[in-house]
């Protein structure tokens, strides 16, 4: 029971809408009807603003990291005998599916990438092996970024080789499992930007550009 009851507060956690919220509060819009109608970082970043993306952008990752560590470290703690990699997996899993599917908004939400990372950096705190995936993701995402400025170029192409990543590094297969569920989700998340992609339609991001 314990662990359906934290699997659901995970999903809750990472369905907080950071960019939409931020969006009300901020500007008093709704972001879902601006820019490419998306709540994330990226389209926050367009219509609010770079400090406003930015925030976004931490938040997002933040719900990730809180349901990997401190929530699954509470869980643990109470000595029930749960399995703390396999918790760990299921409360990052239901953080990016919550991040993407909300509840609060009726199951639309964000690509899941932001998320994806801030697991990511929850599981690199307790497992320092995987400081290393964290870093080569992050330079990944960077290099494709820097060269394209296209950002669901730079994410479609990190969440593919996010497995790879674990697997070169030989990790337990059920990281490797998770690595491989959260790169199909995230990049089955970004099929419309891959159409876009394909036939040369996808917008750069621009740094520079003023809300």
């Amino acid at each position: 029971m314990l662990l359906i009851l934290s699997v659901a507060l995970s999903y809750l956690i990472g369905s907080i809408p950071s960019a939409y919220i931020l969006g009300r509060l901020a500007r008093g819009i709704d972001i879902r009807k601006h820019g490419s109608g998306n709540v994330g970082a990226t389209n926050a970043f367009r219509v609010l603003g770079p400090y406003i993306g930015i925030t976004v952008l931490f938040l997002d990752g933040l719900k990730g990291l809180i349901c990997v560590a401190p929530l699954a470290d509470f869980i643990i703690q109470q000595g029930l005998g749960l399995d703390s990699l396999l918790l760990r997996i299921l409360l990052g899993i239901a953080a990016v599916a919550g991040h993407s599917l909300t509840i609060f908004l009726r199951f639309k939400g964000g690509k899941g990438m932001a998320t994806t990372l801030g697991v990511l950096i929850g599981f690199a705190l307790k497992f320092p092996a995987l400081k290393i995936i964290l870093l080569a993701e992050i330079l990944l995402w960077l290099a494709v970024f820097s060269i394209s400025r296209i950002v669901s170029l730079a994410s479609i192409v990190s969440a593919a080789l996010f497995p790879v990543f674990f697997i070169i590094l030989k990790q337990p297969i059920p990281l490797i499992l998770m690595a491989l569920t959260l790169a199909i989700f995230v990049i089955i998340r970004h099929k419309s930007n891959i159409y876009r992609l394909l036939h040369k339609q996808e917008p750069r991001l621009n740094l520079r550009r003023k809300p």
